[in-house]
């Protein structure tokens, strides 16, 4: 199940005279990114770490729904130290997803696609300056997928693509969203045990494209997010959730490197307990940042909603 929420949460670059790019961070429903251009990234990591493997039955449909809410008093460096005294980053943001399955069947899968739009509210304040803002993020669309069902086992791959953010302006401390295409190859699997155990993962490389407002193109980013559940009775479960989050190539503007190439990591790892109402399925959680480079440092609360619509 997917919370993927395209949220928007803030990336800062690294120093304080590089204020006019010191900023934010956007996604589809919301989470971290990490030091590419403002700070920010398309995607939220840690937003996918609910059943992400699993998919409606052929037919059926998915509506998701997600809250964050992310804090962070400290800007590392690469060094993993913080650079910026006084640094305090708030992000509030609310997404809705919705997946379909087609009842399509395609090299023995089945094909999904799914849509995903977060409404963001970021406070940024330091020495350089004081800002809000209020607005949509990058959109999160995946036109087709391939999914899969073998007993307990659960997964699908597929492609993403993020359009840019709805309100942007340069010269702007914070944005809502990165203004820039990116795709993503992406896949997950769900594992569930016979005896209320779940191990999940997804995994997606982003290749964003360039902001030509500004000549920047972020570096590539690699998205590792994990869950590990177990039923605690019939319908609760609880367990460990996170994401690892690393750069892997360097920012660029009008060509050349960005300063040292301002690569950022995260290692986000907390508790998420899972509840079934019904026909739904609720869902909170916490990240705490560790061993952070070159982006805010901080945490990350959640709550999440998922409800089926026209299963079999």
């Amino acid at each position: 199940m997917y919370k993927q929420f395209t949220c928007a949460r803030a990336r800062v670059v690294s120093r304080v005279c590089s204020v006019a790019t010191s900023l934010l961070l956007a996604g589809l429903l919301s989470s971290t990114a990490a030091a590419t251009e403002l700070g920010a990234s398309v995607y939220p990591a840690g937003v996918e770490t609910v059943m992400p493997g699993m998919t409606p039955h052929p037919g059926g449909s998915l509506l998701l729904e997600f809250n964050d809410f992310y804090q962070a008093n400290g800007l590392a460096d690469s060094r993993g130290h913080n650079e910026i005294p006084g640094f305090h980053l708030r992000v509030g943001a609310f997404a809705v997803k919705f997946v379909h399955s087609w009842d399509v069947h395609f090299l023995g899968g089945s094909l999904v696609s799914y849509a995903a739009l977060p409404l963001v509210y970021e406070h940024l304040d330091g020495p350089f300056g004081l800002a809000s803002k209020t607005g949509i993020g990058n959109l999160d669309l995946q036109p087709i997928a391939v999914a899969y069902h073998r007993g307990g086992l659960h997964w699908w791959y597929g492609y993403d693509v993020f359009t840019p953010g709805f309100s942007y302006h340069k010269n702007d401390l914070v944005n809502i969203g990165q203004h820039n295409f990116a795709g993503a190859p992406s896949a997950a699997v769900t594992y569930l045990s016979g005896h209320g155990a779940e191990l999940s993962s997804k995994v997606q490389y982003i290749v964003n494209g360039k902001n030509n407002q500004t000549q920047y193109r972020s570096g590539n980013e690699m998205v590792w997010e994990y869950a590990a559940m177990q039923n605690v009775v019939k319908k609760v479960a609880i367990g460990v959730n996170g994401f690892y989050y690393q750069q892997t190539t360097d920012d660029l503007q009008n060509g050349l490197r960005v300063g040292d190439g301002h690569r950022g990591r995260d290692f986000a790892v907390g508790p998420e307990v899972r509840c079934h109402v019904g026909h739904l399925v609720m869902i909170a959680k916490y990240q705490r940042d560790t061993l952070v480079q070159n982006r805010p440092m901080g945490n990350s609360f959640w709550l999440q909603v998922g409800v089926p619509l026209g299963a079999r």
